[in-house]
C-alpha cells in the first residue's frame, strides 16, 4: 500500500507542476512548478514560490487536499505495517501456548491412565466401611 500512495503523491506532485507551470506567472520553469506543488502538498510553504492568481490559488488547494490524502495513506499503511506485525506475534504465541497445553493435556492422560490400575489394585477400606471411598 505505502508503495502505491508514494507513486501516487509523486504523480501528483509532478501533474500540479504542470498546473501551476502553466497557469501561476511567477513560476517560469517545470522545476519551480514541481517545487511549488511539492511544498504545497507538503504544506511546508516556504515562501520562496507563491500562488499569486486565483486559479493558482485553487490549484494549491486541491495539491494540500491531496497531499493530506496521499499522507494518511502512507500513515495508514505504516500503522497496518506494525499492527500486523503485532497481531503475527500474538498468533505465534498463542500457537505456542496451545502445543504447550496439548503436550500437558497428553501427558496428563497418560499419568492418569498409569494410575488407573493402581486405584484398582488398592484394598477394600478396612471393617467394611465402604461409604468412606
Amino acid at each position: 500500500m505505502i508503495p502505491y500512495a508514494v507513486l501516487l503523491g509523486a504523480g501528483a506532485v509532478l501533474l500540479a507542476g504542470v498546473g501551476f507551470y502553466r497557469i501561476e506567472p511567477t513560476i517560469r520553469t517545470y522545476g519551480q512548478g514541481v517545487w511549488l506543488a511539492f511544498t504545497t502538498a507538503a504544506t511546508v510553504g516556504y515562501g520562496d514560490f507563491v500562488p499569486t492568481t486565483a486559479a493558482s490559488r485553487a490549484l494549491a488547494v486541491l495539491v494540500v487536499t491531496g497531499g493530506y490524502a496521499v499522507f494518511s495513506l502512507v500513515t495508514a499503511g505504516v500503522a497496518a505495517f506494525f499492527v500486523g506485525e503485532s497481531e503475527k506475534k500474538a498468533q505465534c504465541d498463542i500457537q505456542d501456548e496451545l502445543r504447550l497445553l496439548r503436550e500437558e493435556v497428553r501427558n496428563l492422560r497418560r499419568d492418569l491412565a498409569a494410575s488407573r490400575p493402581r486405584l484398582c489394585e488398592k484394598a477394600p477400606a478396612a471393617s467394611g466401611d465402604s461409604k468412606s471411598l
